[in-house]
């Protein structure tokens, strides 16, 4: 029996929340993450405000030259959090084999658990239907018998879109697509492939794989397998952390020393509250 692998993907997540809690926000441009006045970084952006080339990760100041009429929004990751938390229960209802990949997207197992709802596109559907009802947002679903090719699936139908990959037909579907598009190729890798003459998946599927091997080594062998479609990746609930970050964005440029000192010191002792309040959960 093939797999039946979901990829789901809370379509502009932080956003949505926020239109959730305010419904005046909806069809507007709207951004959520720093300030544009200082040092802030885009979080989430609507759809509309991605009209503009607003993206998650681009300064906020950017983000306010390219679109002056956007609603700026501070992140407030206690909702977020609360609304993920219900997400993946609504998940846990269709399968019990989930591997989170952050708040708003997770891997989903539903072999096996696809006859009460008689087809993978009938469960996706259901799926989809109650994260709309319960929690009104909206999620994007890509369905195939691997992981790469189904998380593939569903940023190519977002917003709010299904797209199946029937057994058999993973390799057409990726053919013809750009390779930045696969799991694992970055900006550099991307450049390489392209000095090499390699701009689809397609092409990057044909190359022998020990030309894959020299180039970019265990890399390379795992690229190239993704091209094919061969990903036997399980899904699998997250593990115990191995570490813990906390990240800090300086409202300006500073000038002095004793300013970076002073910062460090402070989010030092922060850092260390942290660790000994997650050390404390866990009876360390």
């Amino acid at each position: 029996m093939a797999r039946c692998i979901f990829h789901i993907d809370l379509d502009a997540f932080f956003v949505s929340v926020e239109q959730v809690l305010n419904p005046k926000l909806k069809g507007k441009s709207v951004i959520v993450g720093g300030d544009p006045e200082r040092r802030g970084v885009v979080a989430s952006a609507s759809y509309e405000a991605r009209h503009f080339g607003i993206h998650a990760g681009m300064p906020s100041s950017t983000a306010r030259r390219l679109c002056p009429q956007a609603i700026f929004i501070r992140s407030r990751f206690s909702i977020y959090k609360d609304a993920s938390a219900k997400f993946m229960k609504i998940l846990g209802d269709f399968s019990p084999h989930i591997e989170p990949l952050g708040l708003d997207e997770a891997y989903l197992d539903a072999t096996g658990c696809i006859e009460p709802h008689g087809s993978p596109r009938q469960l996706a559907i259901s799926l989809k239907g109650r994260i709309n009802k319960e929690l009104k947002l909206t999620a994007s679903v890509g369905v195939a018998t691997c992981k790469v090719v189904a998380k593939i699936a569903s940023d190519l139908c977002k917003p709010d879109g299904l797209l199946e990959i029937a057994p058999g037909n993973e390799q057409t579907f990726l053919n013809p697509l750009p390779i930045a598009k696969l799991s694992g190729v970055g900006r550099k890798t991307e450049q390489s492939l392209k000095e090499m003459g390699v701009s689809t998946i397609e092409e990057l599927a044909n190359l022998p794989l020990d030309t894959m091997n020299r180039q970019f080594g265990a890399t390379g062998a795992v690229i190239h397998s993704y091209a094919r479609a061969l990903d036997d990746r399980e899904v699998e609930a997250p593990g115990e952390a191995k570490s813990i970050s906390q990240e800090l964005t300086l409202p300006t440029t500073p000038l002095t020393a004793f300013f970076l000192r002073l910062t460090f010191t402070i989010y030092a002792r922060r850092f260390a509250k942290i660790c000994a309040a997650r050390a404390k959960e866990q009876n360390v």
